[in-house]
């Protein structure tokens, strides 16, 4: 989130130097009340489901084109990320999931997010909410990853696997 003004006193905010353990740190600081805007990375859900034998990957209703990614979200306040992934898999595609194991977490800087990646089993009939326009079902030796964060997720659960990665290119993207 970006802010412009203290969300405390609504004084226009301030760009300051603070020494910190690591050194010097450029952040907004209201001149007024102090408030610091620390602008730290938001930490990001996905999933690898495996759904029927193959993987599912869906596309948002935002989304331009015909990109189709891993299930994402966001934790609420007071959830664990295992309980975080499992009520996003539900609310976006309705499956219930089962044998949800970590894959690693990865940075995604072009938007200060860190991803919690997990993969698992998917179970029941596919529903997509609103958010999501479509979905697919790809056998592994097929899927195509995506040269950043989730699709570094994805490409290290297919090595788990014993599939090799193929990673399409920015400018071709598969289907």
């Amino acid at each position: 989130m970006s802010f412009r003004f203290c969300p405390a006193c609504a004084t226009e905010l301030q760009p300051i130097t603070l020494d910190e353990d690591g050194g010097p740190k450029e952040r907004l600081r209201c001149p007024a009340c102090g408030w610091t805007h620390w602008n730290n990375p938001t930490p990001v859900l996905a999933a690898v489901i495996e759904h029927e034998g193959r993987i599912l990957l869906a596309r948002n209703a935002a989304w331009p084109g015909k990109m189709y990614a891993l299930i994402t979200g966001f934790m609420e306040a007071g959830e664990s990320p295992v309980e975080g992934i499992r009520r996003e898999v539900k609310e976006e595609t309705n499956l219930e999931v089962t044998d949800v194991a970590l894959i690693g977490v990865y940075e995604f800087t072009r938007m200060n997010q860190v991803i919690i990646a997990y993969g698992m089993r998917g179970h029941g009939v596919v529903r997509l909410s609103p958010e999501l326009v479509d979905y697919k079902l790809y056998a592994p030796e097929q899927v195509k990853c995506w040269p950043a964060g989730t699709g570094y997720a994805l490409a290290d659960w297919l090595r788990a696997r014993g599939h090799e990665p193929q990673f399409v290119e920015w400018s071709k993207r598969a289907d």
